[in-house]
């Protein structure tokens, strides 16, 4: 009397098989609650750089060193990234709030547009700062 798995049973799917299971709709809204926690994280980068520039010559070139080091350098372009999604998605939003876009295609367009003008923020992001 060995236990014998249903055809029914729920099957756990890998990350990757799982979001490209989503519709771009639903990645949409991950996207956009993860970019509001990297601007979160961001911003207080952004904070600790501000009061080291504000503190002094000695400050200022320290905060200068961090930015202009690769590490530095992708960090920012990822809070201008995240900040340039979540500005992007929120403008959807604030139109899908007067009812313009929120039926599935305008919402699945929307969201195409969002993450095009994105890809172009993020481009335009890397060049300015490399």
């Amino acid at each position: 009397m060995g236990a014998r798995l249903s055809a029914e049973r729920p099957i756990s799917l890998p990350v990757p098989r799982l979001f490209a299971a989503m519709p771009v709709t639903a990645l949409a809204s991950i996207l956009h609650r993860i970019s509001g926690v990297a601007l979160f994280v961001g911003a207080l980068f952004l904070c600790y750089l501000l009061d080291l520039a504000l503190d002094g010559e000695a400050g200022f070139q320290r905060a200068a060193g961090i930015v202009s080091a690769p590490i530095g350098k992708v960090a920012l372009w990822l809070v201008l990234v995240a900040f340039a999604y979540h500005l992007f998605a929120g403008v959807k939003h604030l139109a899908m709030d007067f009812h313009i876009g929120d039926g599935m295609a305008g919402a699945r367009f929307g969201v195409w547009v969002c993450l095009i003008l994105t890809l172009g923020a993020a481009v335009a992001g890397g060049v300015w700062l490399w």
